[in-house]
């Protein structure tokens, strides 16, 4: 079984690693009778893992310019005695980084997210004032990094009419407001907390590239929903890109000949647009 990383040079080239400890070769026969039975297999979980912390080892030492990951299966990487929520933490603990985002991609739009793979509930509690101030220097350093640093960043509100005065819930008035005064008073372009049913369809539109969202389900649904295989997930706050499809691991397909390598074809070509500035872009992160 083998595993790519992406190498860049002058044009996308793929350097293929074999993974110590699995097979090079799977009878095919076998692997689709025992389709069903990979569904949470301990030992995919593993590999998952595996190859995940190899490939920042591979990048820590210089010998790949960016990562491109395909889908991780949550469930089966707890399964197999890895307790992480996602590829973003485990990348970004695998790197040593306590400030990044995972930032889903369309052309020139990008949805960062201040919480992901949590509960509703725990999103909510890890909403505070330093996790969006964070965020809000984190955008600002891609978009300086990016050649547009008075780009506008729009900030959604978590409540319904991001509160509404306090109707709705004092989450966007004591948390997102007061994190948008100071990163405004910091001469950053940041607007909000905005009405995510204003905000989002807006940023559709064109009218925004630079959006963040609270929560998950908040910038993934409407995402996925207009852009499909046209978008990708980015790692802003990493020392190396990372660029992954914005798909699951599909487990209701697997075997039948229906999965679509477009998102992953496009995740490549991204990485290899985005790894040649990508050390500006950490670099200016680092400076805040």
């Amino acid at each position: 079984m083998t595993y790519a990383w992406l190498s860049l040079g002058t044009s996308l080239a793929l350097e293929v690693f074999e993974a110590s400890g699995f097979p090079k070769r799977t009878d095919q026969d076998q692997m689709n009778h025992n389709v069903e039975n990979f569904n949470f297999l301990s030992a995919a979980g593993d590999g998952s893992y595996r190859f995940v912390v190899e490939a920042c080892r591979l990048a820590r030492e210089g010998k790949v310019q960016g990562i491109v990951t395909a889908p991780l299966n949550k469930a089966a990487m707890h399964a197999g005695g890895h307790k992480w929520p996602g590829h973003t933490e485990l990348l970004a603990h695998e790197f040593g980084v306590e400030n990044f985002s995972l930032v889903l991609s369309a052309g020139d739009l990008y949805f960062f997210h201040l919480t992901t793979h949590v509960s509703l509930r725990q999103a909510i509690e890890d909403l505070t004032p330093q996790r969006t101030s964070n965020v809000i220097e984190l955008v600002s350093a891609f978009t300086k990094a990016l050649g547009n640093p008075d780009e506008p960043i729009g900030l959604a509100g978590l409540n319904p009419h991001a509160g509404e005065n306090r109707l709705f819930g004092d989450e966007d008035a004591d948390i997102l407001a007061p994190a948008v005064a100071a990163a405004r008073k910091a001469g950053i372009n940041v607007h909000g907390p905005l009405p995510a049913d204003a905000l989002i369809p807006a940023a559709v539109k064109g009218k925004w590239n630079m959006v963040i969202v609270c929560y998950h389900d908040q910038g993934h649904a409407p995402f996925k929903a207009v852009y499909g295989d046209d978008g990708v997930n980015i790692t802003v706050g990493l020392p190396v890109v990372r660029v992954s499809v914005d798909h699951g691991t599909a487990f209701d397909i697997a075997g039948q000949g229906l999965a679509r390598e477009a998102s992953l074809v496009l995740s490549l070509r991204r990485a290899a647009q985005l790894a040649p500035g990508w050390d500006h872009v950490w670099r200016t992160a680092q400076k805040k």
